[in-house]
């Protein structure tokens, strides 16, 4: 579909996931300066008046840039709302959010009529991430403006549908804003994100190893050398299934292969489920596409990376339909 401004300025079709204390304003603004979107989960701004300072930050910088860089703007930037019940900020962070009115808002764990609504009336967009095709018509039932069909292979909380399957049954009734996630990191699979229909590549996991992410320099490292075989299942740590490094789980002393189950009502975000080990600070997220991480780079390298690999994917991908053409 026809993307809406200001989400057709794009330098490439990437919305840079929102992650769990890694996403600061110094991801943020480098990948939004870099011409994709980037964003953060409003919770990692703690305590909750520190939202108000980040919001400040992002919005002055990326203006001050795009008054020096006409030629370039920088694209949109995006907060992520955790709408679950647990979430006793909401409120409160969706206020400083209308404040600065936010261009795009994704929601995570339930979707809303209240909190679209209210996105809607500063003139944002709600994109809600969804794992089958039954919770993507309850988010567009609900108001969400697009979906982020978090497929097989994702980083953190993921499902388990392969994104060919997810991605056709949500297309055969939905044309609008689909971002997929899944194992995406490379500019390859951006290109074959929208092969299947997508409008953007959702990336996470690739920007954990770069200069501008806060997280600590093993985890980095970890996923630098890690390939999709290192990436464990689990609902343990959180209460819902997502995607772990199993060098994380090994460090804090835990078999990997032999992981309980966690009681899925007793969501928390924070802790580490039924263990001293806390998700994500101790147990590292990441999905399977950390094999195309080659080096810990800055954000700026990383999307020339990802640009050249699309733009060689789509030369490629003509030259063989000229072939069978011919």
């Amino acid at each position: 579909m026809a993307l809406p401004a200001p989400f057709d300025r794009l330098r490439l079709p990437v919305i840079a996931s929102p992650l769990f204390i890694i996403s600061t304003p110094d991801l943020v603004i480098a990948q939004c300066k870099a011409g994709i979107i980037g964003s953060f989960p409003a919770l990692n701004a703690r305590p909750s008046g520190v939202l108000d300072e980040w919001l400040h930050r992002i919005t002055e910088e990326l203006a001050a840039h795009n008054r020096d860089n006409p030629d370039r703007p920088a694209a949109p930037f995006a907060v992520n709302q955790i709408v679950h019940k647990s979430n006793n900020r909401l409120e409160e962070d969706m206020e400083v959010c209308a404040k600065w009115q936010v261009p795009l808002t994704i929601t995570s764990l339930g979707a809303r009529e209240d909190i679209n609504a209210a996105v809607h009336k500063w003139g944002g967009i709600v994109m809600h991430d969804v794992i089958d095709n039954r919770f993507a018509r309850k988010a567009i039932e609900k108001g969400a403006d697009g979906l982020i069909p978090v497929a097989a292979g994702a980083g953190g909380h993921a499902g388990t549908l392969s994104p060919f399957a997810l991605m056709q049954e949500i297309r055969e009734w939905f044309s609008g804003l689909i971002a997929l996630s899944g194992s995406i990191a490379c500019g390859r699979s951006v290109l074959a994100a929208q092969a299947m229909g997508a409008d953007f590549g959702y990336i996470g996991s690739a920007w954990i190893a770069t200069a501008e992410a806060n997280a600590d320099q093993r985890y980095k490292d970890a996923i630098v050398q890690g390939s999709a075989s290192d990436i464990v299942y689990s609902n343990l740590f959180t209460g819902v299934h997502g995607n772990y490094l199993r060098p994380s789980i090994v460090a804090a002393g835990l078999d990997p292969d032999n992981l309980p189950q966690s009681d899925p009502s007793k969501m928390n975000f924070g802790s580490g489920g039924n263990t001293e080990a806390k998700a994500w600070k101790d147990i590292w997220g990441s999905g399977q596409g950390i094999g195309a991480v080659k080096s810990v780079e800055t954000v700026a390298q990383r999307v020339d990376r990802l640009e050249a690999e699309y733009n060689e994917a789509r030369k490629e991908l003509a030259a063989k339909a000229r072939m069978t053409l011919a």
